[in-house]
C-alpha cells in the first residue's frame, strides 16, 4: 500500500502507468527506477537524453525590495559574479559551525525577485532561518508544491527542447522564461548528471502536458524516463555532493572542496567568521573519490582504512559505475593521508583496495556550448 502521508508529484499517475517503482525522498514519493532499469536509464542519459521528474526540490521565492542583497548576505556564494538570468550554486550554512545546513541553485530573476532551490528535506529549515533574519520589505515564500522541476539531461536534450518549442542554446547555468501551451516555463542549463542538460520549472496545471510532449519528442533518440537511482549514479559518477550524506550541517565547504561556492570576499554570508579561520588553518578532512582496484563495490557506511581494523572514515557516497564497470565512492579523509594512496573498504567483511582519486570519475560535457 502506498504512504498517503508522503507528497505526490503532479506526475505522479503517470509514472505509475510506466511501471515506476517508488521510494520516499524528503516526505515525497518519488520514482526510484523504471522497468528499463537503473543501468539502462544511466547509459542513456551519457549517450543520448533522459528525463527526470525531480518535482521534490524545494522552491523558495524571495521578494521585495533588496531581496537579492539579503540574499547575498546570508548564503554563502557571490550573486554579484551573475547577472539577472544566471543561476548559482550556492550554500547555506550554519552562523556558527559554517557547517552545510543545505546547497541550493540561486536564481537571479531581479534586484527583487530570487528563487531558490533546495533539497526536498531541507526546505523548511532553509525557509526557517531565512525568515528569522529576512529584513523589513522581503517576503520568503514557499512554493514547494505549486510547482514541477524536469530535468532533460543528456547530448541531444536540445534537439528534444526545441521539438517542443523551448528555447535552447544559452549558456551554462543561464535560464530564459518562456512558455509551453501558455503556461510559464523557466528553462535552465543545469543539472545533476555532468551532461549537457536543462532544468525546466513548471506550474503544477501544465506539467502532465509538458512532460507527456518532451516524451513523445524524445522517441526519435530513445529518451528514457529516468528515476532517482539513475540519477545518484550519474551525480556520484561526478563527484557531485549530496547533501544528508557527503555534507551535512557538520562538513563544511572547506573540508567538501566546496570553497568555490563561496564568496571569500564578502563582507558577510553566514558562517563566514568559522569558515575563514578553517580555510586558514586548513581542514582535517577533504572529501575525497574512491576508485575500486578490484571488484570492490562502496556503499555508504563501509569503513575506510589505511591499515586493516584502523579506521579513518566512512564511505558517504557509494555505487557500481556503470561508465567505467566498477566501483566508486566518496568519503571525507583525514588530510593526513596521501592525496594518490591506497585505501582498503571492509565490504561485507572483505577488505577491498581502492585508489584514493579526485572527481570527477568520468569525463563532463556539462558545460560543452
Amino acid at each position: 500500500m502506498p504512504d498517503s502521508t508522503l507528497i505526490q508529484s503532479p506526475l505522479h499517475d503517470r509514472h505509475v502507468a510506466l511501471g515506476a517503482k517508488f521510494g520516499e525522498f524528503g516526505g515525497w514519493s518519488m520514482p526510484l527506477e523504471y522497468p528499463t532499469g537503473v543501468l539502462k536509464e544511466h547509459s542513456t542519459v551519457r549517450s543520448s537524453v533522459g528525463i527526470f521528474d525531480v518535482s521534490h526540490l524545494g522552491k523558495l521565492l524571495v521578494t521585495g525590495p533588496g531581496a537579492a542583497a539579503y540574499v547575498n548576505a546570508t548564503l554563502s556564494n557571490d550573486l554579484a559574479r551573475i547577472a539577472p538570468g544566471a543561476a548559482q550554486y550556492s550554500l547555506c550554512c550554519d552562523e556558527q559551525t559554517g557547517g552545510i545546513v543545505d546547497d541550493v541553485i540561486v536564481y537571479l530573476h531581479s534586484d527583487a525577485r530570487v528563487l531558490l532551490v533546495p533539497n526536498a528535506a531541507n526546505t523548511a529549515e532553509v525557509e526557517r532561518r531565512l525568515e528569522a533574519g529576512a529584513p523589513e520589505g522581503v517576503q520568503i515564500g514557499n512554493h514547494h508544491t505549486e510547482y514541477a522541476v524536469l530535468a532533460v539531461q543528456g547530448p541531444q536534450s536540445d534537439a528534444v527542447l526545441s521539438a517542443v518549442g523551448l528555447p535552447v542554446g544559452h549558456a551554462y547555468m543561464t535560464f530564459v522564461e518562456s512558455d509551453f501551451q501558455d503556461a510559464g516555463v523557466v528553462v535552465c542549463r543545469s543539472g545533476y548528471s555532468g551532461e549537457r542538460g536543462y532544468e525546466l520549472i513548471v506550474g503544477n496545471a501544465a506539467a502532465g502536458a509538458l512532460w507527456d510532449a518532451l516524451l513523445v519528442a524524445g522517441e526519435e533518440f530513445s529518451m528514457v524516463a529516468c528515476g532517482l537511482g539513475a540519477r545518484d549514479t550519474l551525480r556520484t559518477e561526478m563527484g557531485y555532493p549530496l547533501h544528508g550524506q557527503d555534507i551535512t550541517i557538520d562538513v563544511t565547504p572547506n573540508q567538501a572542496r566546496l570553497g568555490w561556492a563561496v564568496g571569500w570576499s564578502k563582507e558577510a554570508f553566514w558562517g563566514r567568521e568559522a569558515l575563514l579561520a578553517e580555510k586558514e588553518s586548513g581542514p582535517k578532512r577533504l572529501l575525497r573519490g574512491l576508485v575500486a582496484v578490484g571488484r570492490g563495490i562502496p556503499r555508504p557506511g563501509m569503513l575506510v582504512s589505511l591499515v586493516a581494523d584502523v579506521p579513518l572514515a566512512e564511505i558517504t557516497s557509494g555505487t557500481f559505475s556503470p561508465t567505467l564497470k566498477k566501483g566508486i565512492g566518496l568519503a571525507l579523509i583525514p588530510t593526513m593521508v596521501n592525496p594518490d594512496a591506497e585505501v582498503g573498504v571492509d565490504v561485507r567483511g572483505r577488505r577491498e583496495i581502492f585508489q584514493l582519486v579526485r572527481p570527477p570519475f568520468v569525463e563532463t560535457s556539462v558545460r560543452d556550448s
